[in-house]
């Protein structure tokens, strides 16, 4: 695995709300060596609020129109990129990601995120206020499995499993 770091320059990991971005992405990151960013915290580092409070004053279609600015500006090479669920909604983002690396798509079944969400209300989900975790489960699987270059059960295990299946899958 040494020439690890030279093979793919960026790697993009999108999936739902509560799937493991963040937590499989540091892992990966430091298994790879490359460095780690959460869009997510870039969002808020910007905006100097939490995208809870972006979506409740502003509404979540400023929260993705935000996310698409900071994706476009943001310095993606040599990172591995935990991304906001509903990066997918930005056809620019989507396809500046595929063009500088791999985009895995973490998939875990609904009732699973549903716990995990649910321990974390204040996640600040980009959707309309009408919408269940169901509907916004159904309405954004499509377009996981339309981006993704790869996909991997996230939950086959610990992050530190996840993080593995994501190098086996990539590098073998």
């Amino acid at each position: 695995m040494s020439n690890i770091r030279t093979q793919f320059r960026t790697i993009s990991l999108i999936g739902m709300p509560g799937v493991g971005k963040s937590t499989v992405g540091v892992i990966l990151a430091k298994l790879i060596g490359l460095e780690f960013t959460d869009t997510d915290l870039s969002i808020q580092a910007r905006e100097g609020r939490t995208l809870q409070d972006i979506v409740d004053s502003d509404g979540y279609l400023r929260l993705r129109s935000i996310e698409e600015s900071v994706l476009l500006g943001e310095h993606i090479q040599g990172r591995v990129l935990a991304t906001g669920g509903s990066v997918i909604y930005s056809e620019a983002i989507m396809d500046r990601l595929r063009a500088a690396g791999p985009v895995v798509y973490l998939r875990a079944d609904v009732t699973t995120l549903k716990q995990r969400v649910s321990a974390n209300p204040e996640r600040g989900i980009a959707s309309g206020a009408d919408q269940s975790f169901e509907d916004i489960y159904n309405e954004r699987t499509p377009l996981y499995d339309k981006f993704a270059s790869h996909t991997v059960d996230a939950v086959a295990g610990s992050a530190d499993a996840i993080a593995a299946l994501i190098v086996q899958e990539l590098y073998s």
